[in-house]
């Protein structure tokens, strides 16, 4: 949140109805003031952007590879189940990791290994031994990596970019590239050649990746504070993580929401969109409503760069409310054109809210506990997509698909009003450029 959401900040984060301690004085594990496009940050944007390009190749060359072996449908959500429950099951512990140990070391070793694990897929599908608990084997291997590189993400954008909203932004409008450019080529790949060569690309973008993320010149990690790093226990630092997620009342109670959100809104609607749009316009008019969402969230992700709101996450809030026009159209069955401009807007609106969010997270949280409470906000964030998945089917079912999908537009608007009720969340402001939390949070109570 899969890219996945108070109280005025201060250097020690009050609870709400405390008066603002001064602002905290920048931080010696910040990069300098300077432009965006500094060479570290060059480096991060072409590492997450070609490993984006790769990872959107790879749901288009695993089912036509898998089906044509003779292999289900059920098959490939399998795979891709395992690997998704592995990343949703380890991701809280390799916060912790990433925070005891070096974050970039871990992603840089979570890169190689998937290196090795698409070259393995490329060398079946090419050498034509394919097996079913093999694919299912490397997906699980893959979904555990992506869960101990993940956490790191967080820390590192706060060391490589002074605008960490400008770097979320392009981030944000590189992913939207990649979720148009991805399946296209992989199709192309397969098309004229099979998937094997799609996978043998996916295991050179992790290679990339690994390449510019070890050619980084980071500053220093922050210090772990007193009482806390080699000395406790992974017991203790991943208790401690939950303490501090638990204690910032806007983190915990967005991302409450947010699981109502992904459970009855998210999840339900990418099954049900496709059922319902491609019998009726046919699959060209569903890869064009897709193109629509990929150009709205560009377009969202660049407005989110131009427009510093001093309440972030209150501002993000109608972007949410700008998603309900996604489910409502396609339950509606609104002609071609009017599916492909309520789906651009929600993407403006759901990119707003997502570089919001992120930049509030990196810019809220100290560094030497961020990359385990990203992990928490993002094991919270897709928990419960996998569930709503699972259910739209009986949902379509019992009440049909075009009236869950009007109610998952009407929920759209309720999550959206209740984050903007939150007085922790529609009240945080926004922190001072090129400065950073150096103290955790008191505990509420």
């Amino acid at each position: 949140m899969v890219q996945s959401t108070m109280s005025p900040v201060t250097s020690s984060a009050p609870r709400s109805g405390q008066a603002a301690a001064p602002a905290p004085a920048p931080s010696a594990h910040r990069p300098a003031a300077g432009p965006l496009w500094s060479a570290d940050f060059r480096l991060y944007f072409t590492a997450r952007s070609v490993a984006m390009l790769g990872d959107t190749m790879l749901p288009v060359a695993l089912s036509a590879g898998l089906l044509s072996y003779g292999y289900s449908v059920g098959d490939i959500g399998l795979v891709m189940a395992a690997t998704s429950a592995c990343f949703a099951g380890f991701v809280i512990f390799g916060g912790v990791l990433a925070d005891r140990f070096d974050a970039r070391a871990m992603m840089i070793g979570s890169d190689l290994i998937r290196v090795c694990t698409q070259s393995t897929a490329a060398f079946l599908f090419l050498t034509h031994s394919v097996r079913l608990w093999e694919v299912l084997v490397i997906g699980v291997v893959n979904g555990t990596c992506a869960a101990t590189f993940q956490p790191g993400v967080a820390s590192t954008v706060v060391r490589v970019a002074h605008d960490v909203q400008g770097a979320n932004a392009v981030t944000r409008t590189a992913e939207s590239a990649a979720g148009l450019a991805g399946p296209a080529l992989a199709g192309a790949l397969v098309g004229f050649t099979s998937p094997g060569p799609v996978f043998a690309v996916h295991a050179a973008t992790y290679l990339t990746s690994a390449l510019c993320l070890i050619a980084l010149r980071l500053p220093p990690a922050a210090p772990r504070a007193a009482g806390t790093g080699a000395g406790t226990t992974f017991r203790a630092d991943l208790g401690e993580g939950w303490r501090e997620f638990r204690a910032r009342t806007w983190m915990w109670s967005v991302i409450l929401v947010w699981m109502v959100y992904t459970l009855c809104v998210m999840g339900p609607f990418t099954p049900l969109a496709a059922g319902e749009i491609i019998p009726e316009h046919g699959a060209g008019a569903y890869g064009l409503v897709n193109s629509a969402l990929g150009a709205g969230t560009a377009a969202g992700a660049l407005l989110a760069m131009r427009l510093r709101a001093d309440r972030p996450l209150r501002a993000g809030s109608f972007g949410i409310l700008l998603f309900a026009l996604m489910p409502v159209s396609v339950g509606l069955d609104l002609p071609l054109p009017g599916l492909c401009g309520c789906v651009f807007a929600a993407g403006i609106g759901g990119a707003f809210w997502g570089v919001n969010w992120a930049t509030s997270v990196q810019t809220q949280v100290p560094g030497d506990i961020l990359n385990r409470i990203h992990a928490y906000e993002v094991a919270g964030s897709v928990a419960m997509y996998p569930v709503g998945q699972s259910i739209a089917g009986p949902a379509a079912a019992a009440f049909g698909a075009r009236h869950v999908l009007q109610a998952g537009g009407a929920i759209a608007l309720c999550v959206g009003g209740t984050l903007l009720c939150i007085p922790a969340v529609r009240g945080l402001r926004r922190a001072a450029p090129g400065r950073v939390l150096e103290h955790r949070v008191q505990r509420d109570g």
